[in-house]
């Protein structure tokens, strides 16, 4: 039952950064730097960006900390996932979509000094910033995350509400 849980897990990570690894080079391909392709006027477009910095071009150009910060949380999220038996199949899945997330946009840095950013959105007139596959990943994952302890709080208040007299 662990074998197959933790073959699942891989195959996830695998199947994220393979589909993030190759939306990002067909963007890159296809596409000039800052290009711009409309798919849903006034909503949604395809914009080629490299952005040096994390979530809104935070830290932008402090490169050597961004890598070392996505190795650190990759590494404790594999150790974490690894040796955490009691851990809820929601809470695995979103550690492994978060193990995926960062390792695609590390592997961008690491080789490209710099992560691909491709999907634009326009929001009631905000442009939300620019991103990718991998910073989706991450953000599903942490949502996964978030959710579970939610349930589990819920359940929890269930439990202790029908053990009192």
């Amino acid at each position: 039952m662990q074998k197959q849980r933790r073959i699942k897990e891989g195959l996830l990570i695998v199947l994220v950064l393979v589909l993030d690894q190759a939306t990002k080079t067909w963007i890159q391909n296809d596409t000039a730097l800052h290009g711009h392709i409309e798919i849903i006027p006034d909503f949604f477009y395809l914009t080629y960006v490299l952005n040096t910095g994390a979530a809104w071009s935070m830290l932008a150009g402090h490169q050597v900390f961004l890598e070392l910060l996505a190795a650190v949380v990759i590494g404790v999220l594999l150790y974490v996932l690894g040796s955490r038996k009691d851990l809820s199949a929601l809470t695995r899945t979103g550690i492994a979509l978060m193990i995926a997330g960062a390792a695609g946009n590390l592997l961008d840095r690491l080789l490209l000094g710099a992560v691909r950013d491709f999907l634009d959105f326009y929001i009631f007139g905000y442009d939300f910033p620019v991103f990718n596959v991998a910073d989706m990943s991450l953000c599903i994952g942490v949502f996964l995350l978030i959710l579970d302890s939610l349930i589990a709080e819920k359940r929890e208040k269930k439990q202790n509400g029908t053990a009192q007299p």
